[in-house]
């Protein structure tokens, strides 16, 4: 870390401790040249996400849609608030682990229907009917047919 006196580029730590939000370290160190202390705080860089939309526009990914769509999804069953929250953690977590700059919105789409097939299957249905745009009945009485077979096996 350069020096802000004398630009010095070698110096060491004195002490390190967490900020009050545990978002960043903040480092105390002392230049090994000119002996001055000086404050670095150290933080997470987090690489933003666009989301692609099936018309190709972008947006900035944000949990909190995947949140509301979970909770419209869940309404009026007895999904504990805890698993909601868990469930749209992981996602979040899926998307900044998969190192991707740019994620097209169906494959956030599949994420939470995977979620919520564990967590509540009528509340999956509901995801799904709506992710999907069913066309018909036909297609959508395909798709509970073809969820039923994979829950029997």
């Amino acid at each position: 870390m350069k020096c802000p006196f004398c630009a010095y580029e070698e110096s060491k730590v004195i002490d390190s401790r967490s900020t009050d939000e545990n978002n960043s370290i903040r480092r105390r160190r002392e230049c090994l040249e000119c002996k001055k202390r000086f404050t670095t705080y150290e933080t997470i860089e987090i690489t933003p996400v666009l989301v692609v939309k099936n018309g190709g526009s972008r947006q900035p990914f944000n949990a909190e849609k995947i949140r509301m769509g979970i909770v419209k999804a869940c309404e009026k069953r007895s999904v504990p608030i805890q698993k909601i929250d868990e469930l749209v953690n992981d996602i979040v977590k899926q998307v900044n682990n998969s190192m991707v700059r740019e994620i097209p919105s169906h494959e956030i789409g599949e994420m939470v229907m995977e979620g919520l097939k564990e967590v509540d299957e009528v509340a999956y249905i509901r995801f799904a009917a709506v992710y999907r745009k069913f066309k018909d009945i036909n297609t959508f009485m395909d798709f509970i047919e073809e969820f039923e077979n994979k829950i029997n096996d």
